[in-house]
């Protein structure tokens, strides 16, 4: 998948219409591109408001219109200056659910009232991740480190989520026979927050409450984590430094 493909999900992702694979992919880009994380919450906002609509019974023929032309509605990506690529590996596989939600797209009718086609969909995937809406939340705040061998981390926390989102690129695989583990923060002590997978890209929600918290941290541990920091960190969050 190449990087216009990706931004080209954004709509997928907002109601829902992504396999695992996808999702896990999409939500690793939306952690480092704005464009798409405002994209995501308008979507989502839009979608929101279909609610406060009143439903009409609309025209026979509209159905059969909508669903005769879903086959050639395609999402645009935010314009960027990367070279235009061939879109032809985009997936080509059905998407019911965003299908089912163009579908439901509204429709004027003459009189202006506006009225909603309900399509079936498969609605077996209705939550939205906590890391999503972290990455989104309006209190959202970042600290960024650098790290050894030109990796990269950052944590983004909100409070009122109550949770904190590490997000890495490049990061080298722990040491033999070790784990990188997360800390949270309270006071004087460092809280266990998880062990991070083994991925040098991730978008990782840290176990806990990080509301209260004051920094987040990355420790070098034995497999398995430790109940307390075994060593110093190799990375430190200070919230008070966030922006």
């Amino acid at each position: 998948m190449n990087a216009q493909d990706i931004h080209a999900l954004s709509g997928a992702y907002a109601v829902d219409a992504l396999d695992d694979i996808e999702r896990a992919r999409f939500e690793q880009h939306l952690a480092v591109c704005a464009d798409c994380r405002a994209e995501v919450v308008s979507l989502r906002e839009s979608a929101g408001l279909l609610g406060a609509l009143t439903d009409v019974a609309p025209p026979p023929e509209m159905r059969d219109r909508l669903l005769a032309g879903i086959k050639e509605i395609r999402p645009l990506p935010p314009e960027t200056t990367e070279p235009t690529e061939s879109r032809e590996t985009y997936v080509r596989r059905p998407r019911w659910r965003l299908i089912a939600a163009a579908a439901a797209t509204l429709a004027v009718i003459g009189t202006g009232t506006v009225a909603a086609i309900e399509l079936t969909r498969d609605d077996s995937s209705q939550t939205v991740s906590v890391a999503d809406r972290v990455l989104s939340a309006e209190d959202a705040t970042t600290v960024s480190v650098d790290l050894p061998r030109g990796a990269q981390a950052r944590v983004v926390r909100s409070v009122s989520e109550g949770k904190a989102v590490l997000v890495t690129s490049d990061m080298p695989p722990a040491p033999d026979g070790k784990v990188y583990e997360l800390w949270l923060q309270h006071d004087d002590v460092m809280v266990p927050a998880g062990l991070m997978p083994d991925d040098s890209d991730q978008t990782f929600v840290l176990e806990g409450d990080a509301a209260d918290a004051s920094a987040a941290g990355i420790t070098v541990e034995p497999d398995g984590g430790s109940e307390e920091p075994t060593s110093a960190p190799i990375a430190l969050f200070d919230f008070s430094q966030a922006t």
